[in-house]
Order: structure tokens, then sequence, then C-alpha cells
């Protein structure tokens, strides 16, 4: 996923923007916040979410790929976790050129 392809752009600005493209949609914006209160298994989350689960794989890939989540497998199932360096205190995420910051539940 690349927003811009121009050999003049900020190597660091595409990449932050990457990441926050990758982040602008919902379920993919709902699963790092699920996955801040620790690793889940992917029909965990998925359960949590209310996402089908082929369809909720294939976000968990983009997001891996933007090097925001990690995959571990644990016997049949994989278990996702945000990537250590992403997920800074109170439930925020560092994007290296930007954080996001998750509120409370109330």
């Amino acid at each position: 996923m690349n927003v811009s392809s121009s050999k003049t752009a900020d190597p660091s600005a595409v990449d932050c923007a990457d990441k926050l493209k990758a982040l602008s949609d919902a379920t993919r914006l709902a699963a790092m916040e699920a996955l801040m209160d620790g690793p889940l298994h992917v029909g965990e989350l998925a359960s949590r979410l209310d996402v089908e689960q082929s369809l909720l794989s294939h976000h968990l890939r983009v997001l891996r790929e933007m090097g925001l989540l990690e995959a571990t497998r644990d016997g049949k199932a994989v278990l996702y976790s945000i990537t250590p360096g992403v997920e800074g205190k109170d439930r925020t995420l560092q994007l290296g050129c930007c954080r996001l910051s998750f509120e409370e539940d109330a």
C-alpha cells in the first residue's frame, strides 16, 4: 500500500501516510484498539468485533504489512499482538510520525 510513488517525497512522510491510511478503515482501527488489551486469537478478535473471520484476516494482514501487528502461530490458531514499540502508554499508538490515542471506555 503506497500513498505516493513520487521520487521527491520524503520516505518517512510516505511511511507515515501509509500507516494512517491503513488505520483509516473502521475495522482495522477497532482491531488495533481491541488488541491494546492484550494479544488475541483471530477467532476471539472476530467475535469481539462481530466481523467474519475471513474479512478480519484480510484487515489483519494489511496491519501486519504496515508493521503495526505481529502474528504468532499458536498451534493451529494465530495469535495477534501489537508490534513492540508501536503501543505506547495510556492507550496510545506510536506511529513514528505521530501518536494516535484511544479514549478510555467510560
